[in-house]
């Protein structure tokens, strides 16, 4: 069944030659940490690419009452969470979450057929989501330094070695969804399983279709595979 998703055009709002509604235009943003773009607003679309820690994407607009927003980046286009992306807002940086019904807005709409999903993911959004990622560095630009996490554990960007990395993607497991998006710092709840890595501190597990590295004491993901 097709869907009619209310799409909100980010603008900023000129102090010159305007008198009444501004007209919708793209915004830059920064991405706070590395983000991912999905192929649809919602954690069970895939991945398409990603926004890399500290870099830009142009965003067209945020689906109205939500966290999705529609992006291109590096020639990629589709849809990142918008906890992890700030903007010059009314001269004001903001977190794209916290915009302003007042920075300048459009309403356009945004349908879905069914097809973004693929068919991998389109059965999972038959009410799998089980629960809600932890909020990793939201804001992290925003009076602070691009990767900083007010809650994530220190030390929690790792480069993990090639071995534990195969082993990952060697030994897939059912996805579990989450709503929110998978990004270092963020938390996974206790109802989710994780799985051990053989003589490997981290553990891991398939979150929203991705593999991540879990620090089972924190439970922060402290690595996303890609």
């Amino acid at each position: 069944m097709t869907k009619h998703l209310t799409l909100i055009a980010l603008a900023a709002l000129s102090s010159v030659g305007f008198s009444g509604a501004a007209l919708a235009q793209s915004t830059m943003a920064t991405a706070t940490t590395e983000l991912n773009i999905r192929s649809g607003p919602g954690p069970h679309f895939p991945s398409v690419g990603f926004i890399a820690a500290g870099g830009s994407a142009t965003v067209e607009g945020c689906l109205d009452a939500s966290k999705w927003c529609q992006v291109t980046a590096n020639g990629v286009s589709g849809w990142s969470y918008s906890d992890y992306l700030t903007a010059d807002l009314s001269g004001n940086v903001v977190v794209l979450t916290d915009r302003s019904p007042t920075a300048g807005v459009a309403t356009v709409t945004y349908q879905d057929d069914g097809s973004a999903a693929g068919g991998a993911v389109a059965g999972a959004a038959t009410g799998a989501v089980v629960g809600a990622l932890v909020g990793g560095p939201v804001g992290a630009i925003v009076g602070g330094a691009v990767g900083t996490t007010s809650g994530a554990t220190a030390g929690a960007i790792i480069d993990p070695p090639e071995v534990a990395r195969t082993y990952v993607t060697a030994n897939p497991l059912d996805p579990v969804y989450l709503d929110g998006e998978v990004v270092i710092g963020a938390g996974v709840p206790d109802t989710v399983a994780l799985q051990a890595i053989p003589d490997y501190e981290y553990q891991y597990v398939y979150i929203n279709g991705q593999p991540v590295l879990v620090d089972p004491g924190s439970r922060r993901i402290v690595y996303v595979v890609r």
